[in-house]
């Protein structure tokens, strides 16, 4: 492989890590503001329609992160309990937001070979 060749999968395999960074943190989000508000709201207000809005669009951002989720995963580099816990994490609140360290350590970790392929 060229330097070029490998400078390009590398940049390619940033913006991927950076798409699934972003769509942890929407998922992560979405499903705090469904339990922690949309639910509490139609059961202690009587407010049904935090759900019937927040539900489909967190539904939405799931489904997207795991596809997000699967294109990273198959590009290759990442252990079983690494792409295990990116989808464990996806059905608890809040610990979406720990993913976001895991992403950011496996792009440092790439930015290294990045510089050098310069």
């Amino acid at each position: 492989m060229t330097e070029l060749a490998g400078s390009g999968h590398i940049r390619l395999e940033l913006a991927q890590l950076r798409r699934l960074e972003v769509a942890s943190l929407i998922e992560a989000t979405t499903l705090v503001l469904l339990i922690g508000a949309a639910v509490p709201l139609k059961h202690l207000a009587g407010m049904p329609v935090a759900v019937t809005v927040m539900g489909p669009i967190h539904g939405l951002a799931f489904a997207a992160y795991l596809w997000t989720v699967l294109q990273t995963v198959a590009g290759g580099g990442w252990r079983r309990a690494e792409w295990l816990r990116l989808v464990a994490t996806a059905f608890v609140p809040f610990a979406g937001y720990a993913n976001l360290l895991l992403i950011r350590r496996k792009a440092e970790a790439l930015a290294p070979a990045q510089a050098g392929t310069r």
